[in-house]
């Protein structure tokens, strides 16, 4: 039986009564609840892995590319990913209005990660049928290479499958794909097909191998490996054949 207009509107006022509720605890109460706990007891999780803003273990890294930061973000662009923008309040509503009335926004904003106490320096994705309620995506900071290797950008690639809640905090947020290590594939073959990977180094054991759990609450699988992907120069980055054409 369909619901009177009184109904309705009784049911709009009671939604605009609870939402700022649930905005206050889910993203004021909770996520302080959790830093401050944090600073009482740290939740560590295993080596090389990133953090939430609450401390909490995010995703694991699993790649790093070697170059400058505009070979970086040109050999991305042509490997089909976008710099994201930055969280905004502009960003924010955009990205809302595009996964509510899937509008595209291939910019859309990731949450903030943190490595060595420092949020991400770069992040990039390619989204899935024109909105990113599902895109590839990858974290990278800036990290001292060897001397003379050229910037180093390690990161944490993972693949968001769908919109939900956070297990921890109650944030509206994207959930990750478990098959971590295929995002990892997923990034270097869409690099390779632009022909910007001069060389490609596997390091095995760079972490624990296994499951994990992520900021979010999802679980995820690795094997622990870092790929290193050695950046063409531009003038290099096709064969001459396939550049005059």
């Amino acid at each position: 039986m369909p619901r009177s207009p009184r109904a309705w509107r009784r049911a709009v006022l009671v939604g605009l009564i609870l939402l700022p509720s649930y905005a206050a605890v889910a993203y004021v109460v909770a996520p302080a609840a959790w830093a401050r706990y944090e600073r009482r007891r740290p939740v560590r999780g295993a080596a090389g892995i990133t953090y939430t803003a609450e401390r909490i273990p995010a995703d694991p890294l699993n790649v790093a590319l070697v170059g400058k930061r505009a070979e970086l973000a040109r050999a991305m662009e042509e490997a089909g990913w976008v710099e994201t923008d930055r969280i905004c309040l502009r960003s924010g509503l955009r990205v809302a209005g595009s996964i509510m009335f899937h509008r595209p926004y291939a910019r859309a904003p990731v949450s903030t990660h943190y490595l060595w106490e420092r949020p991400q320096d770069l992040a990039f994705e390619r989204i899935v049928d024109g909105s990113p309620r599902c895109r590839h995506h990858v974290r990278f900071w800036r990290a001292r290479g060897p001397a003379g290797a050229g910037e180093v950008w390690i990161g944490a690639a993972s693949y968001d499958r769908t919109l939900g809640f956070s297990h921890y905090t109650g944030e509206l947020m994207h959930h990750i794909d478990a098959e971590v290590d295929e995002e990892r594939r997923t990034l270097f073959e869409d690099l390779t097909r632009a022909f910007r990977l001069a060389k490609i180094d596997r390091v095995p054991e760079f972490r624990p191998a296994g499951a994990g759990v992520n900021g979010g609450g999802d679980a995820y699988r690795t094997d622990g490996a870092l790929w290193i992907g050695y950046l063409s120069p531009v003038e290099l980055s096709r064969p001459a054949a396939s550049r005059s054409r």
